[in-house]
Order: C-alpha cells, then structure tokens, then sequence
C-alpha cells in the first residue's frame, strides 16, 4: 500500500512557505515530491544488499532550489529544452521570449521556480500551476495538471495534462539528475546504459537546432547497445566536443503517443538498474556536463556534485520544433489537451 504524508520543507526567500510530499510503497521505495517547481526532491530505492540508496541529486534547503541554475528533479517548461534564438512565429505572428542567462536561446522557462499547488490522493500526488498570458512572452494562459504516482512495482509515473486559451507551444518534462551509486560524489561515467534510439537531432555552433536528424551509427551517441557512459568521452566527434560530453535530442524508436522503453541505466556498484518509458517522441540525454561550477550550490549533505556527477533521462519533443517545421509539432489549441506520461522504474540486477 502507497502512503502519502507531508511537512513543511522550508520557505522561500519571499516568505512563502514551500511542502514536501513524501509517497512510500511496501517494496522499499520512497520518493519526495516539493510543491516549489514540482521537484522529486529524493527517490531512495533498496540497493543489491537491500540498502536505501537516494538516486537522484538535489538540495536540503529551498534557498538553494531558488539559487541554483541546474532545474534538479523539477518540472520544466512552458517549453523544455531550447528555442533558438527565443523567438518564433506562430499563425503569422512572432513572439519574443526571455533569453536564458548567458544563452541566445530560451532554456527550459521558469516553472522550476513556481509553487505549485498540491492535492494528495491515494498513492498519488496532484500539482497544479496556471501559467499566466505572456509569461515570459509565451502566449495564452496555460492550466496545467502533474500526477506523481508510486506503484507497488518500484515505479514513479508521471502524467502531464494542460489546456489552453490561446495557441501556444507546449513541451513539459522531468529534469530528474540521476546517480545510481547515490550520493557519493562520483560520477554517472562508470554507469552503463541503453537508449532505443536509432536518430539524433544536430546542434548548431550557438546550441540551436540546424533541422538536421542524422543517424547515430559510428558515432559515440549510439548507445543502441549497453556500454558505459563515459567509454567514448575523449572522442573526437564534433558534435561531442561542442556540448563537452552528451547533451542532445534522441529521437525514440516506436510511435510517438504510445508508451514504449526508453532504455536502461544501471550502476554495478549498487546493482540498482532504472528503466524509462514514455509516450513523447525523444529523450534528452545530459551528462551533467555542467553542474560542476561555482555557481551551482551545493548538493545534499553539503556535497559538491562533480562535473558528470549525474545524468539525464528527459523525455520531451524535439527542441526549437516550431522554427523547424518538419519536427513534430509541439503547439497546443484551445479545445486540445496536452498529454504525456513518463515512467521511471527501479529494480536490481
């Protein structure tokens, strides 16, 4: 049986107070949920040896959830990933957005930063956020809903629904850094892993998208079958060199809409192995190339989480897809409903 039970996690510089949701299951799983950007803020499963381990990184304080840069384990949007150049047009008209801090481009948006409003129900937990008209220059008000659900299996479903009045462009995700060794300090390197992705969509030099999908074949971005994460990081591919280590757009083999796997991440040290599933059509792979800085506040326990210190499963359509039309379209309509789901597993092998 889920519990579910909740306590005041901090409050915010402003004085608001934030809630941390906490759902347990009968298999050793525990996961807590913030109300503050709608943060898996701990995941703990049993290690090989039946030992909790926390997988996913984090803060111990909502200062550093305000301060820090790095969206850990919080729901991002109104449009993940990046919209080159933070303009598009959309029905003949342009719309200009926020520029994200040292980019050109608009990264993620600001719903990292937002109070949610939460609703515990039996073994799940609600989050709701109403994105005003012109928030960061998007159009139209968006309501959206996000259900956490632990199952019995040692699964954290996530379900996102949203509607708007006015055409907008929509692409929402988890931004969950995980470390299956827990945390240690080490890096995702050793880690081995699995993706179902057969394409990539090509970077530019400014971190936009070319509208280019190039195939992952005799490139270190084909990780079709198991091997470690860093076993290619001294590549030479440029498309490596210029994000410093994996940080691209995979495009998943199988339907868009329907849930099918993502892959399969798992750690030999702790055994525990997470597999992904999803109904978007790609997955973001990030290798925590820059969490490392001095920027970035530090971890749980006052860790200070290298460079690759975690890594990344976002699932998400394809970045910048409105200023490339052959992308599948992300732009949501009065009388439509946005819907995803995103489920990440846990077991050891």
């Amino acid at each position: 049986m889920v519990t579910v039970h909740s306590e005041e996690f901090g409050r915010t510089k402003d004085g608001r107070k934030v809630t941390a949701f906490d759902l347990s299951n009968g298999s050793g799983m525990r996961v807590r949920i913030l109300d503050f950007g709608c943060t898996v803020q701990s995941l703990t499963v049993p290690d090989r040896g039946g030992r909790p381990v926390d997988v996913v990184l984090g803060y111990d304080d909502v200062t550093s959830y305000e301060d820090g840069s790095c969206y850990y384990g919080a729901v991002v949007g109104r449009y993940a990933n990046r919209i080159g150049g933070a303009r598009f047009v959309l029905d003949g008209r342009e719309y200009r957005l926020e520029n994200s801090p040292g980019e050109s481009n608009h990264v993620h948006g600001v719903f990292n930063k937002k109070i949610f409003e939460a609703a515990a129900g039996a073994g799940e937990l609600t989050l709701r956020y109403r994105s005003p008209d012109g928030e960061e220059g998007y159009p139209g008000t968006l309501e959206l809903e996000v259900c956490c659900r632990l199952r019995e299996d040692n699964a954290l479903e996530i379900a996102y629904q949203a509607t708007t009045d006015a055409p907008t462009p929509v692409n929402l995700t988890n931004h969950s850094y995980f470390n299956l060794n827990g945390q240690d300090g080490s890096t995702v390197l050793d880690h081995r892993l699995r993706l179902n992705c057969s394409r990539f969509t090509e970077y530019a030099e400014t971190f936009a998208q070319t509208g280019r999908i190039l195939s992952v074949e005799n490139t270190p971005l084909d990780f079709r079958k198991e091997q470690r994460i860093g076993a290619r990081f001294c590549d030479g591919y440029p498309q490596f060199r210029l994000c410093t280590g994996y940080d691209h757009n995979m495009i998943l083999d199988g339907k868009e809409g329907e849930l099918k796997e993502i892959g399969a991440v798992r750690s030999e040290k702790t055994g525990i192995c997470l597999e992904a599933f999803t109904t978007e059509p790609a997955v973001h792979f990030y290798s925590g190339n820059y969490m490392h800085f001095d920027s970035v506040p530090n971890g749980k326990n006052g860790v200070k989480y290298p460079k690759n210190g975690g890594f990344c499963l976002e699932a998400q359509h394809y970045p910048d897809s409105l200023n490339h039309p052959h992308f599948p379209s992300t732009v949501l309509r009065p009388g439509q409903v946005y819907r995803q789901k995103t489920v990440y597993r846990f077991s050891v092998r």
